[in-house]
């Protein structure tokens, strides 16, 4: 079966996480996918494939004759989508043999080429979209069937190989996936999650991220009777957003730039809140960010009275370059085998998280491959059929690599 064909599959499994929830994983309906793709695995004969109470689903492929010494290498996909936009009821549309112009998604939406000028490079492949309502789930649904057709080349004995270690995690958009992943029982001396885009990237640098909320304790009465005595928690809010440098938000920034992301605002008179994400791949430079948050709460504090306002500050992850330096080749094994398939290897900083960051950090070197897919978290979310061949071809290489 071909990678696309299982991404089909797997689309139309509703898996959403929820960046509110105190479980994990954070919504049941990740083990709707998970218990799918341990019955697949089983069928594969992968023997050992399991889901844990947590919503880890993990396997091992046994080495090939001849090549028990090789490393053992882990490939990570996550099972949930984004909660940025719906992904319920997913319907994606294949465009076979695409022309490489604008495409008509419905729900008042076109995908363009002015917003997305590598369309025009995809011409003649078979074009995967949504249908302009939801996201369409190949981040990360596409790495998940990239690493399961892996796995049905390796046990059918096309390919040598060293013993090969699979996992498929909860709740990587919010946050937490690589958390509770048993590393022992995984037993990889390295890894890759391929959760990447273009087929051609390989990344080992990402942001530093936190998440930053305020919470602001207003001051109410009535209109008629407040000066001097109003504190008005919902101005307050604004005026945290306009004391943050205007230019340093994800519109006005790229690669290594980093940024304030106002995700949340709410509130009236008496309370209010506002939720930020701060990122910067400069760990001096990010500091530097959370110093400034600081800096505005003493100031609002002091200006309208010390508990109006209360900030709180959550470290989410760590730029990864730091734990991939030592072990650089993984990251030269997979640019050798990116170019083997005739691409030319896009190094690029992740403007985002990804669980190789946390797992680099609990002692798992782990790098991220590109899936084949882009325009992630939305409706104007797409991938190719071939594109999501090439990821599987480099993910062969790699394993015969290292089995050399």
């Amino acid at each position: 079966m071909r990678a696309y064909e299982r991404l089909l599959n797997y689309v139309v499994v509703h898996t959403t996480s929820d960046e509110e929830s105190e479980t994990t994983p954070s919504t049941k309906r990740q083990f709707d996918l998970a218990k799918k793709l341990v019955s697949e695995m089983k069928a594969l004969g992968i023997s050992d494939a399991k889901v844990d109470e947590h919503c880890y689903v993990t396997g091992h492929i046994p080495a090939s004759k001849g090549c028990e010494n090789a490393p053992k290498i882990g490939f990570i996909a996550h099972l949930d989508t984004a909660p940025d936009s719906s992904g319920e009821n997913v319907k994606p549309v294949i465009h076979e043999n695409y022309d490489g112009s604008d495409v008509v998604l419905g729900n008042g939406r076109t995908l363009t080429n002015a917003l997305f000028p590598h369309l025009s490079g995809l011409k003649g492949r078979t074009l995967i979209t949504t249908d302009g309502s939801t996201l369409l789930g190949a981040d990360d649904k596409a790495g998940i069937a990239e690493i399961m057709t892996l796995a049905e080349v390796l046990i059918k004995g096309e390919k040598p190989h060293g013993e090969i270690c699979i996992a498929f995690t909860p709740d990587e958009e919010i946050g937490h996936g690589a958390e509770l992943l048993d590393l022992d029982s995984f037993g990889a001396d390295f890894a890759y999650t391929v959760d990447g885009g273009p087929e051609d990237e390989i990344e080992y640098e990402n942001f530093n991220a936190g998440k930053a909320v305020f919470k602001v304790k207003g001051v109410s009465v009535h209109p008629g009777d407040a000066k001097n005595r109003m504190v008005n928690a919902a101005l307050v809010a604004c005026e945290i957003s306009s004391m943050l440098p205007a230019a340093e938000t994800p519109a006005h920034t790229e690669e290594r730039e980093g940024f304030y992301h106002l995700t949340d605002i709410r509130g009236d008179v008496e309370n209010a809140e506002i939720d930020y994400i701060v990122r910067d791949h400069d760990a001096n430079l990010f500091a530097a960010k959370l110093e400034t948050l600081r800096m505005i709460e003493k100031t609002l504090n002091g200006k309208y009275g010390e508990g109006t306002v209360s900030l709180t500050i959550t470290e989410q992850y760590r730029n990864m370059i730091e734990k991939i330096r030592p072990h650089m080749h993984i990251v030269e094994t997979a640019k050798k085998c990116i170019e083997k398939q005739g691409l030319k290897p896009l190094d690029v900083p992740v403007r985002g998280g990804t669980d190789g960051a946390r797992l680099s950090y609990r002692g798992l070197p782990c790098p991220n491959l590109g899936t084949g897919g882009y325009a992630y978290h939305g409706p104007f979310e797409h991938i190719t059929a071939e594109g999501m061949d090439k990821v599987v071809d480099i993910l062969c290489s790699i394993v015969e690599t290292y089995a050399e």
